[in-house]
């Protein structure tokens, strides 16, 4: 998602720099996913079905290029949040396995902090009156979509 913005987003500098960060951690999450993963023997799926959640967020977004601007980072910090939520849940349910259990910790707590960064780029380029107006609508309606979407397996 970071790296998107980057490219989609080129002119805004300001941001860039903290967005090649978050890249950077997400893929490091994914390699340490991949090597829990490798030691139970599970396989990445061969192919990634269209994800319901996500469709529906994106189908928020404002069309005229400076609001999607907006509503996609916002729309970021909201995906971000609830991997964080899904995360700490997963983390709290884990009484087994200590170092499973850190490790969704680790993950729960750089996704919370990644819904925050969102934002404040956000606050980079909009008034913050209108960045947490528009907040409070997609978050009213990213919950109408969670009670829509049938329940499955997914974290982030």
């Amino acid at each position: 998602m970071a790296m998107s913005f980057v490219a989609k987003y080129p002119d805004r500098v300001e941001i860039i720099p903290e967005l090649i960060e978050t890249a950077i951690e997400e893929l490091d999450h994914f390699q340490q996913v991949y090597a829990h993963m490798a030691r139970r023997g599970v396989r990445l799926a061969k192919e990634m079905s269209e994800d319901p959640y996500i469709k529906a967020l994106l189908e928020l977004c404002r069309t005229d290029p400076l609001n999607r601007f907006l509503d996609r980072l916002l729309l970021a910090s909201i995906i971000e949040c609830r991997g964080a939520e899904r995360f700490r849940l997963v983390c709290n349910a884990i009484q087994d396995d200590a170092g499973l259990k850190e490790f969704y910790h680790r993950l729960w707590t750089s996704e919370a902090k990644h819904g925050n960064i969102f934002v404040k780029m956000a606050l980079n380029y909009f008034p913050e009156k209108n960045v947490y107006a528009r907040l409070k609508e997609l978050n009213a309606a990213e919950g109408k979509i969670i009670e829509s979407l049938e329940l499955r397996a997914a974290l982030h």
